[in-house]
């Protein structure tokens, strides 16, 4: 394989693990504030619980 071709497959892959990392902390950050909407709607600590668990979400995630 050339060493032209060698840079270019090594800049393609990490373009692209940029571009997984940059999705998953926006995933991370939409989970975070999804989490926020459904305790400020929540009736209680219980009824919170039990969203967040069913919507699969994390209580402990942060937003910037």
């Amino acid at each position: 394989m050339s060493s032209a071709r060698q840079t270019t497959l090594q800049h393609e892959q990490s373009e692209f693990g940029a571009a997984r990392a940059a999705e998953k902390a926006a995933c991370e950050k939409q989970n975070a504030q999804a989490a926020l909407t459904v305790a400020g709607h929540a009736l209680d600590a219980e009824d919170c619980a039990f969203l967040l668990k069913m919507l699969g979400l994390d209580a402990s995630a942060e937003t910037e």
